[in-house]
């Protein structure tokens, strides 16, 4: 009984604690704790304890009974842990055995066909949506463009998900014109297609890889120590920024050509000059139009939305307190993407306008698989290797465990907190903490 509260009192403190120790106590409470209670009565010489109640003046005898404790592997313990983050369920270790192939094997192989009708509606469902957008924060008064801006913003992720599609050579069988969609999907948001779709092809090869992904990384223990400013900063980026910071990811990545190799250097720098001259041409046209307010409220609130949704799906997808990041030598493609990657509902207008793209688990099991049927292969997968998923609906506490907890690498951990390590600089946190609501 005193193990099962333990397992409790660990799991009942919210989204702040460090779930890999938690991990860690549940299990040194299966035998440290646990024993050392029962030595601790038999050093004393006593197996029963009595208490009195005076009022009544009787004696009760309480005899201490062994229940089995929750083990860190137990289903019973992966719930509770699975209501502390935020998740719907956490999924059991994918056996070391399984690999990729053997996933990927038990899809329909209708999932991975190519259809020009579906791929075509995406781009019209995209294309109006932008458009009443932008027809939205036209007519709205002041006090309704925060709603006019949400829509607009996360209908211009659906641009980014078609090309998204044609990096990944899942929307047209026509290789070229997969290129010239995907590159004027971009434009509005200024992103440059190729260098993006190099990056991406690494972010898919190495996910949840220390260093070699190209998302999301924990930070390292040593850069954290590095500077007391870059401290600050990344307190800051990866605290309350961090909705927005696919914006530094944007700009650090894909502008460089001496980021690339050799043989993408050509093509990247061909999308480099379209995004150049959409921002050469396109923002003039938009202030000589309607002033640089016109700018602000057509173009870069919208863009800002977008980076919302863009920097929220990519940690929602692969970063949570019980999903490692592991060197290249222990990494395993298929825990990678099948346990290292997270299925998230959200409302259904943004599903619908971003194009299922948060059905992510199939799509990290095989890229070419079109957005548009992502969910037919979800429900194999969930049919087939259901118990192995990591599944949650979009959730404050979800959020607030990310952006409170998953913060500096550590090997046995996953991530230690910022107010761990440095509580007199990480202000930031714990007004997060405070502010941040923790409704699952």
């Amino acid at each position: 009984m005193a193990c099962r509260l333990a397992d409790s009192m660990l799991l009942s403190k919210g989204p702040y604690h460090k779930p890999i120790r938690s991990q860690r106590l549940g299990a040194h409470c299966s035998s440290g704790i646990y024993s050392l209670k029962w030595d601790n009565l038999f050093q004393q010489g006593s197996k029963r304890q009595q208490c009195s109640f005076r009022n009544q003046r009787t004696f009760v005898q309480a005899i201490a009974i062994p229940v089995a404790p929750s083990s860190p592997d137990s289903a019973e313990y992966r719930k509770q842990l699975s209501e502390n983050y935020g998740f719907r369920q956490i999924g059991e270790p994918l056996p070391d055995t399984v690999t990729l192939k053997d996933i990927i094997d038990t899809l329909p192989k209708k999932v991975f066909e190519i259809d020009d009708v579906k791929a075509w509606k995406a781009v019209l469902i995209s294309a109006t949506s932008y458009a009443l957008g932008l027809f939205m924060i036209s007519k709205s008064p002041w006090y309704l463009l925060p709603l006019a801006w949400a829509w607009t913003g996360t209908a211009v992720t659906g641009f980014f998900v078609i090309g998204h599609d044609c990096a990944h050579k899942s929307f047209s069988r026509n290789k070229l014109l997969e290129d010239i969609v995907g590159t004027l999907a971009f434009l509005p948001l200024v992103y440059p297609y190729e260098p993006w779709r190099f990056k991406h092809d690494r972010h898919h090869a190495k996910t949840n890889m220390l260093v070699e992904d190209t998302a999301w990384q924990p930070i390292p223990k040593d850069e954290f120590d590095s500077s007391p400013l870059l401290r600050k900063a990344l307190i800051y980026a990866y605290g309350p920024i961090r909705p927005w910071m696919s914006i530094a990811h944007w700009w650090l990545v894909h502008f460089n050509l001496k980021k690339f190799r050799t043989s993408e250097v050509k093509r990247a720098a061909i999308s480099l000059a379209c995004v150049f001259a959409f921002m050469g041409i396109g923002w003039p046209l938009i202030v000589y139009k309607m002033g640089i307010m016109g700018w602000v409220k057509f173009w870069l609130m919208p863009w800002l939305g977008y980076h919302f949704w863009m920097s929220t799906f990519t940690m929602v997808h692969h970063t949570a307190p019980h999903i490692p990041f592991k060197s290249a030598e222990e990494w395993n493609a298929a825990q990678a993407q099948l346990n290292g990657t997270v299925h998230c509902d959200y409302p259904s207008w943004i599903e619908i306008l971003c194009h299922d793209i948060n059905v992510h688990i199939p799509h990290h099991i095989s890229p070419r698989i079109p957005s548009y049927n992502l969910r037919a292969a979800h429900k194999s997968i969930q049919e087939n290797w259901g118990k192995y998923l990591n599944e949650a609906t979009w959730n404050w506490r979800l959020m607030k465990t990310i952006m409170t907890v998953c913060h500096v690498y550590n090997k046995e951990e996953n991530y230690v907190p910022f107010d761990e390590l440095a509580p007199e600089d990480s202000l930031p946190i714990t007004i997060l903490k405070k502010v941040m609501p923790d409704y699952a």
